[in-house]
């Protein structure tokens, strides 16, 4: 194995230019903005950033488009990227200005500079491996106010662009600052006239420290082109098992497309008409799917005992059964997206249940397949604990023979009593699997905006009318005496458009509540679950509002089921 080293500016260069690919065993662009400000964080401080294992090779790979532009490639040697994609992609991104294309969508990765960071390192980076949506906040910044963020983010070097620190002068963009050579713009907007000021030479040097994170040199180690694609194959999965850098599914995708080549494209077209209907997945579960038809349990560890033709019959298999899974959710259970799932494995089982019945069930089958569907989303079924352990217990049963009525009674072994009790909403907010039932059960109802008289939907057109939910007796006038917890309680939230929502802003419930109510009528109001009596809006009566909308919210909840 060959070694050499470049910078950051001549692989960055190499990307543009299309002389370094990525074959089709690598996984996609995945980084988060708050990853790739750590690295540039790293770099800026010359801390160590791992190596970059590459591959030269003649031989014709199956490769994949990054997630960056890159040019045409006209030779026939090539270069490919084992692993860096993630440190590289995100570098070429902010240092060429450029967006990166992520799950069919094209964002920009924008970071800024802070002129006055302090000179020594202030924080500790925050590591979250469970985080996987796109909010850049985590949930404690979430809960904070304006003063106490912008202290924080005082204290940093990088932090992700936000529109209100665009605007203040010491904060540049750091995609900005790599496409000039000068510093006058940048000091000029700091407010420094003239070259006496003390300023002007701290930040030029820090202006000029940032760009010379292109010049930060990487270790390449370079494999021999005397490899096969499959001993490279093996030698990606082992390098990325040691220290978990990559998910199992990843790992997997890499022994798969070493068997079955260009499959990759395969399945991406299969995660992109999924999505199209509102079922945005990960790649990763479409191929835990796939190994679940292929072997009856959900576990990657089979995967490279498994033939090319057994990979190949499998996923036509598994594509029909989740079609026939998303089918039936959204028709028949009406959850229509993964927004109002405790966890996309439900649609394996389902899918798995039902190719297993060769997709004919009788009216009661259907049935109970419904209640449990919606039961074990509500229940969290395969959100506690160890999921995967719970999906093979289902699994199990299933490829046994086993009835809907025995995926209930494991449910209920699992959560206890199915009904929903009030005491069990106690303490639970929006990101409960509940809420999201509380949604379901709610549109069914009918429940409407109590402006536009628009039915609760998720995918409303235009700002006024997207759906929010709703702090029926606003933050502000429980500060003083609840908590954040208290105020977030799932019985305080109700779902309306965000125009209604900027309407109310922070009045009382008292004040913007009885004359809708006498404008709407009380059905509109109890479509939500929500106490009309008046004695319950005021502030000194919170606690017994919530206490009365949990026993109704869970009445609702109980219908909703059919429990």
């Amino acid at each position: 194995m060959a070694k050499a080293e470049a910078s950051v500016e001549e692989l960055v260069g190499m990307i543009q230019r299309g002389e370094l690919r990525l074959p089709e065993m690598q996984r996609q662009y995945v980084w988060r903005s708050t990853r790739v400000r750590d690295l540039l964080d790293s770099l800026y401080r010359g801390y160590p950033s791992g190596a970059i294992l590459l591959w030269e090779t003649d031989e014709d790979v199956p490769l994949q488009d990054m997630a960056v532009a890159q040019q045409h490639n006209p030779y026939q040697s090539t270069r490919l990227l084992l692993d860096g994609q993630q440190r590289l992609t995100s570098l070429s991104a902010v240092i060429r200005g450029e967006p990166v294309q992520v799950r069919g969508r094209r964002r920009p990765i924008e970071l800024l500079f802070n002129l006055e960071h302090p000179d020594q390192l202030t924080t500790v980076t925050e590591v979250d491996e469970n985080a996987d949506d796109d909010d850049d906040l985590s949930e404690d910044e979430a809960d904070a106010n304006e003063d106490e963020l912008l202290q924080r983010f005082n204290q940093m070097t990088f932090v992700v662009a936000t529109r209100k620190l665009e605007q203040l002068p010491q904060w540049v963009k750091v995609s900005e600052v790599f496409k000039s050579t000068s510093n006058n713009a940048f000091l000029k907007r700091a407010g420094i006239t003239s070259f006496d000021d003390p300023r002007s030479d701290k930040y030029s040097q820090r202006l000029d420290r940032l760009r010379g994170i292109r010049r930060y040199v990487y270790r390449m180690d370079i494999l021999e082109r005397t490899l096969s694609y499959d001993e490279v194959t093996e030698i990606f999965v082992r390098v990325n098992s040691l220290g978990a850098k990559l998910r199992s599914s990843d790992l997997a995708l890499a022994q798969i497309t070493a068997k079955w080549r260009h499959s990759l494209e395969i399945f991406q077209k299969f995660q992109e008409s999924c999505a199209k209907t509102g079922f945005d997945l990960e790649l990763g579960l479409y191929l835990k799917n796939l190994i679940v038809f292929a072997t009856g349990q959900s576990r990657f560890k089979t995967v490279s005992t498994l033939s090319l033709d057994r990979l190949q019959s499998s996923w036509k298999q598994s594509c029909q059964g989740m079609e026939f899974a998303m089918n039936f959710l959204r028709s028949n259970a009406g959850v229509e997206s993964l927004a109002l799932m405790s966890s996309p494995f439900l649609l394996v089982a389902v899918a798995y249940y039902c190719h297993s019945r060769d997709y004919a069930l009788s009216v009661n089958e259907s049935a109970q397949l419904r209640y449990w569907a919606l039961a074990a989303n509500a229940k969290g079924r395969y959100s506690r604990g160890s999921s995967e352990t719970l999906l093979d217990q289902d699994l199990a049963t299933i490829r046994q023979g086993g009835t809907v009525q025995d995926l209930i009674d494991r449910l209920r072994q699992q959560v206890g009593r199915l009904d929903i009790t009030p005491d069990e909403l106690e303490g639970r907010n929006q990101r409960s699997a509940l809420f999201k039932t509380m949604f379901l059960a709610f549109r069914l109802a009918g429940a409407k905006d109590w402006r536009s008289n628009l039915a609760i939907a998720l995918d409303h057109s235009g700002v006024q009318h997207r759906l929010q939910f709703h702090h029926i007796f606003p933050k502000a006038q429980l500060k003083d005496k609840f908590t954040s917890r208290e105020a977030d309680d799932i019985a305080n939230l109700a779902f309306i458009g965000g125009k209604t929502n900027r309407a109310i802003s922070d009045k009382p419930p008292a004040t913007y509540l009885p004359p809708l109510i006498a404008q709407l009528g009380q059905p509109t109001f109890e479509a939500q679950a929500i106490p009309v009596d008046v004695t319950l809006l005021e502030v000194s009566a919170y606690k017994d509002f919530v206490a009365e909308r949990r026993k109704r919210i869970a009445a609702a909840l109980n219908a909703f089921l059919g429990s």
